[in-house]
């Protein structure tokens, strides 16, 4: 997979592998699940025919991907490279078991344990039986209600959506946001990845189908969170003088103008917000110049979260702004045009760099139906494991056709 992704970035850019001056790989599990530590990106360049240059490894849990791009950007704007690729890689389906289910984690084991180390593992491990059951009680009274009892209990799931199931109910009590208003989303996500051929789900979704698929953690059905999946995606970042050496690259190249990356608290605050206002003031910008939006929708309702806590919409609005339909393609802020998470896939590794993927092919005006029309600058957020009563680490990507 790394070798297809480095293949159609090289030829995308008409550039050789010797062009390359250092390399960012990024990768999440590999560890867990083949115990390859320490080295992966050099084992997975160097089979793919780059190697002696500096090749650093990146491991941010689901921000992995987009840690590498910040990581690239950083190395470029500081003027000690001209060229240089930023890699993401992800294996998490095994015929016999999902990332992570080899390895005991002092008592956890089963399917989705390789999740649990996007969190404080030790804090986690001491509190996991009365987390279990706080949360176990949580979806079953919320489900009970609904008069919409799912089948948690008979299919294994990531903690996180469990983390996330708790905040849209919180959400809903607090704001009155709908499981349908959620469901919006998810539904908008699939029919939007039917227009993408890359995406890992290419089927359309009404938002009565949507609501109908069994309850994973209400009120998140299957329907409403991320698959897992392999996958890979690649980016080319270079300099301005290279750029003007190059001049077959300077009509399809497109500037990344802010790149930011945080990390979160144990007290209690927004990493969202905090890195948001962060990329927006080193870019000068403002949330309405932004024509298009990639957001790390790990589940529907983490997409609503994120568009309140970006500014594209007053917090506990995310809901009607959803239903009005604004977050469509054809709408004020398109959100997830290529289907996000949820339907292009989340292989961890590899998914803040699909989502630069995404956003170039708008600005070149290349995405075919799925095209924001004249998107002229771009956001991308990515968000990996929980510190607190928020993500761990999160990126903000903020991009200008040239």
């Amino acid at each position: 997979m790394t070798g297809e992704s480095l293949e159609l970035a090289l030829k995308d850019s008409e550039l050789q592998k010797k062009d390359i001056q250092a390399a960012w790989f990024s990768n999440s599990g590999w560890g867990q699940s083949e115990f390859q530590h320490c080295i992966r990106g050099q084992v997975a360049l160097s089979a793919n025919g780059l190697d002696k240059i500096p090749i650093i490894n990146i491991e941010n849990a689901c921000a992995s991907g987009s840690t590498a791009f910040h990581s690239a950007w950083i190395a470029i704007k500081a003027g000690i490279y001209d060229c240089v690729l930023a890699i993401g890689t992800e294996k998490m389906y095994f015929e016999d078991y999902p990332i992570g289910s080899p390895i005991k984690i002092r008592g956890i084991s089963g399917g989705m344990s390789g999740f649990i180390s996007g969190t404080d593992v030790e804090r986690t491990v001491k509190t996991i039986d009365q987390m279990k059951k706080a949360i176990q009680k949580g979806n079953e009274e919320a489900a009970k209600k609904s008069g919409k009892e799912g089948t948690s209990k008979e299919k294994p799931h990531s903690v996180f959506m469990d983390f996330y199931a708790m905040g849209a109910r919180q959400h809903m009590k607090t704001h009155g946001t709908t499981q349908k208003q959620i469901a919006m989303i998810a539904a908008k996500n699939h029919n939007n990845s039917t227009m993408n051929p890359l995406a890992q789900y290419t089927f359309p979704q009404t938002v009565e189908q949507v609501m109908e698929d069994y309850v994973v953690a209400y009120p998140l059905t299957r329907a409403m969170c991320a698959p897992i999946g392999d996958g890979s995606a690649a980016a080319i970042l270079c300099s301005d003088r290279y750029l003007e050496k190059n001049p077959q690259l300077k009509e399809r190249s497109v500037l990344a103008i802010g790149s930011v990356l945080r990390s979160g608290s144990w007290k209690k605050d927004s990493i969202c917000e905090r890195a948001a206002e962060a990329a927006f003031e080193m870019t000068g910008l403002k949330r309405d110049d932004i024509d298009v939006a990639e957001v790390h929708d790990a589940t529907a309702y983490a997409e609503l979260n994120v568009i309140e806590q970006l500014g594209f919409c007053p917090v506990g609005q995310g809901g009607p702004f959803v239903e009005s339909g604004a977050t469509q393609i054809e709408g004020k802020i398109p959100i997830n045009p290529s289907g996000g998470l949820l339907a292009r896939g989340h292989p961890i590794g590899a998914s803040g760099l699909a989502q630069i993927y995404e956003l170039v092919t708008q600005l070149r005006g290349e995405a075919g139906k799925r095209q924001v029309s004249d998107a002229k600058i771009a956001l991308a957020h990515n968000g990996g494991g929980t510190i607190g009563n928020g993500e761990a680490a999160l990126c903000i990507h903020i991009l200008e056709r040239q």
